[in-house]
């Protein structure tokens, strides 16, 4: 990228003033688009006052739990928030283990989709109250903040189609968790609600600019607002979720998750990432950037192993 800032700028300074604005706006279109397509890349950093290894330290002194990952054959993963007797409650050390995990799920080359479930038929009550407590510094919460709306948008933007199975309740940060999730399956009985307004707050994890995006900001305001339970049905009136499964069952419902997934992830791995890249490329960058990110991504695909397969195959559209 330096290499390029430096060949742009001897350019620019033989440039008009309209050829050089065009040629600044391509250049920064060109490495959004590319910045964009790295694994890994965060929305805070030091320059935003973003003390990663300090928060770190402290998340690291309220344990329990844990955030267990299965990679099946398929190119399937489920990702359990394991912690049944605080309702699946991240604490401190469930926080740096999501962070793990979604760093290995970006390097998982086989990879396609991704169910997100809570252990013992429960998904999230959101934060561990006593790290809460432990850290109501504003510095301390801003860190947080930070440290999970970085992990919740790396974990967005995987190249797998995610899906977030609620079973019984989503509450406060794991409400916000759901929106993280390209979809999200409710079983009968279950709720998501956003509680943030009775502890004081709003969400921190980015759960309201996702749950904009997701059913729009009127409906989103009476959500919050009213800190209003969302069943399965008014979930999939609101288009936060797709469908109510048909069991409640812990075990058979995981299965039907995996059923419906199944059906987007019929192809080799490589073209299903390419997909959720484009599609993220579509709703996170402007026009311009995100149809250079689409190039570059088409880029990779075309006479690959897929595409010459099918060509061989003279495939049709159906």
């Amino acid at each position: 990228t330096l290499c390029c800032l430096c060949w742009s700028c001897n350019l620019l300074q033989g440039a008009g003033p309209e050829m050089a604005v065009s040629l600044w706006k391509s250049l920064l279109q060109t490495t959004k688009s590319r910045l964009f397509l790295q694994r890994g890349v965060s929305l805070y950093n030091g320059a935003h006052g973003f003390e990663e290894e300090e928060i770190k330290e402290k998340l690291q002194q309220f344990g329990g739990g844990s955030i267990n990952l299965s990679k099946e054959d398929n190119g399937i993963g489920v990702l359990t928030l394991n912690n049944p007797k605080l309702m699946n409650a991240f604490t401190g050390t469930m926080m740096l283990e999501l962070q793990e995990r979604v760093t290995e799920l970006e390097n998982w080359k086989d990879g396609k989709g991704l169910i997100i479930h809570g252990a013992e038929n429960t998904f999230c009550s959101g934060s561990d109250l006593n790290a809460v407590r432990a850290m109501s510094s504003p510095q301390d919460g801003m860190n947080m903040c930070m440290f999970m709306q970085n992990t919740l948008t790396r974990l967005k933007r995987l190249p797998l189609i995610s899906v977030a199975l609620v079973q019984g309740k989503a509450l406060g940060g794991g409400a916000e968790f759901t929106t993280a999730c390209d979809f999200r399956l409710m079983t009968p009985g279950s709720e998501i609600r956003f509680v943030h307004k009775q502890m004081g707050l709003v969400p921190g994890w980015g759960g309201a600019a996702r749950l904009v995006q997701i059913v729009g900001s009127g409906a989103a305001l009476k959500l919050l607002s009213g800190a209003l339970k969302v069943d399965p049905e008014r979930a999939v009136h609101l288009g936060l979720a797709e469908e109510t499964l048909p069991s409640s069952d812990e075990t058979r419902s995981l299965e039907e998750a995996q059923a419906w997934l199944n059906q987007y992830t019929k192809a080799p791995a490589e073209v299903i990432q390419a997909v959720k890249k484009v599609v993220t490329a579509g709703r996170e960058l402007q026009l311009e950037a995100a149809l250079q990110a689409e190039k570059d991504i088409f880029g990779t695909v075309w006479g690959g192993p897929a595409n010459l397969q099918a060509l061989a195959q003279s495939t049709k559209h159906k």
